[in-house]
C-alpha cells in the first residue's frame, strides 16, 4: 500500500495511509425498495464486505438510506448521476460517502452545493472518471480514449473541488481495457496522494469478469496501488466479495480464511476430483483459520504434492487418504472423505 496516502474516514472505516486495503461492493436490488436491499447488503456484510455502494436515481430512494442505514453495520456510499439534488438528500438521509462525476452534475454552483454539505457534514467525496465518460476536450486532445487522459480528466474535477475547499476525496479512475486502467493507474499515483478506488469496470461475466480483474487488481496492487477495490461482475455480487478476498489473499495483503490447492486432472485420477475440489472450496468458506487444504486426485503421488499443505485428501478407487504434511494418517472409503476432513478443520486448534 502507498503509505503516503491520506487517511479518509467513510463512516467507521479508515482508508489509505498505509491502512489495510478494503473491499467495495455495489447492491443491484431497487435502492427503494429497502428490505431487499437491507438483506442483500447483510449477505454482502457476512461474505466479507467492508463497504456498500447503492445507486440512488431517484429522491424516494435517497430518502430509503435513512431506513437501510439503521439496519446495517458497515458504511455506504451513495452512488450519484447527473442530479445534485440527490447527492445532496443521500448525505442528508446518512449516507457515508457519496460517489460523483462533477462532469455531469451540472454547473459550478451545483457542484458547489454539493461540496458545501460535504464539507457541512464531514462526507468525502468519491470523484469517479470512466473511459466512457470523458469530455469532448479531453479526447480531441489525446485523439481518443487514454490513460492520461482519463487521469487528467480526474484530476481536473479533483482541482475543481479543492479549489471550493474540500480535500475528503477518494478518487476512482476505471476502464474495461485492462492495460490501459493499470497504466492510468500508475500515472495517477505519481500526481496525488488521494486514496485510490480501483477496479476494471465492466469486467464481464463471472468467468471472463473474473479473469481481467484479477489481471489488472494484480498488476495495480503490487505496486502498492489502491486503498480500496471491487470487482465488478454481471452476476450475484457475492461472488464479487469471494473474488476480492481470493485476490487480495493471493497478494499478500489479507490474512485468514483456508487456501485450497488441487491439481490439475491426469491420466492417474480416479476420482471426480473437478467436484471434490468445489466441494471443499465451498465448505471451507465458514472455518476461520489460516492454512492451507490440498485436494489431490492420486493416491499415489497425492501425499508428496501435498507437503506443502497443512492438510489434505486424496483420491483412489473407491478409498481415499487423508494427509497432513505429506503424511498418510488415515485411509477412509471415498464418500467419507469430504466428512472427515472437515471434521479434522472444526477440531483444528483443539490439537
Amino acid at each position: 500500500m502507498r503509505e503516503r496516502t491520506k487517511t479518509v474516514k467513510i463512516g467507521d472505516r479508515v482508508i489509505g495511509g498505509g491502512n489495510p486495503v478494503l473491499i467495495q461492493s455495489m447492491t443491484n436490488t431497487k435502492t427503494e425498495d429497502v428490505k431487499a436491499t437491507v438483506e442483500q447488503i447483510q449477505a454482502l456484510t457476512a461474505a466479507g464486505c467492508d463497504i456498500i455502494r447503492c445507486a440512488v436515481p431517484t429522491m424516494e430512494a435517497a430518502k430509503a438510506l435513512a431506513e437501510i442505514k439503521k439496519q446495517i453495520t458497515i458504511p455506504l456510499v451513495a452512488d450519484i448521476h447527473f442530479d445534485y439534488r440527490l447527492a445532496i438528500a443521500a448525505m442528508e438521509n446518512g449516507a457515508d460517502k457519496i460517489r460523483i462525476n462533477p462532469g455531469n452534475i451540472g454547473s459550478r454552483e451545483r457542484v458547489k452545493a454539493v461540496v458545501d454539505t460535504a464539507k457541512e457534514r464531514r462526507i468525502p467525496i468519491r470523484v469517479g472518471v470512466n473511459s466512457g465518460s470523458l469530455e469532448k476536450e479531453i479526447l480531441e486532445k489525446y485523439h481518443g480514449v487514454t490513460a492520461e487522459g482519463i487521469v487528467e480528466s480526474a484530476l481536473d474535477k479533483v482541482h475543481l473541488i479543492e479549489d471550493m475547499g474540500y480535500d475528503q476525496l477518494v478518487i476512482s479512475i476505471k476502464s474495461s481495457d485492462v492495460l490501459m486502467c493499470a497504466k492510468a493507474h500508475e500515472l495517477i499515483a505519481d500526481r496525488t496522494d488521494y486514496p485510490l478506488h480501483v477496479g476494471i469496470t465492466e469486467a464481464g461475466t463471472l468467468f471472463s469478469g473474473n479473469i481481467k480483474s484479477a489481471v489488472g487488481l494484480g498488476i495495480i496492487l503490487y505496486q502498492g496501488i489502491g486503498d480500496t477495490i471491487r470487482v465488478s461482475l454481471t452476476g450475484d455480487p457475492l461472488e464479487e466479495i469471494r473474488s476480492a478476498k481470493r485476490i487480495l489473499k493471493t497478494l499478500g495483503l489479507r490474512k485468514g480464511g483456508i487456501e485450497v490447492v488441487s491439481c490439475p486432472t491426469c491420466g492417474r485420477t480416479q476420482i471426480d476430483l473437478i467436484g471434490l475440489a468445489n466441494q471443499v472450496e465451498r465448505m471451507v468458506e465458514d472455518i476461520p483459520l489460516d492454512i492451507k487444504v490440498a485436494v489431490m486426485g492420486c493416491v499415489v503421488n497425492g501425499p508428496g504434492e501435498a507437503k506443502e499443505a497443512d492438510i489434505g485428501i486424496a483420491g483412489g478407487v473407491g478409498t481415499g487418504l487423508l494427509i497432513k504434511k505429506g503424511e498418510i494418517v488415515k485411509k477412509l472409503p471415498e464418500e467419507e472423505l469430504l466428512d472427515a476432513l472437515r471434521s479434522e478443520l472444526l477440531h483444528w486448534n483443539e490439537e
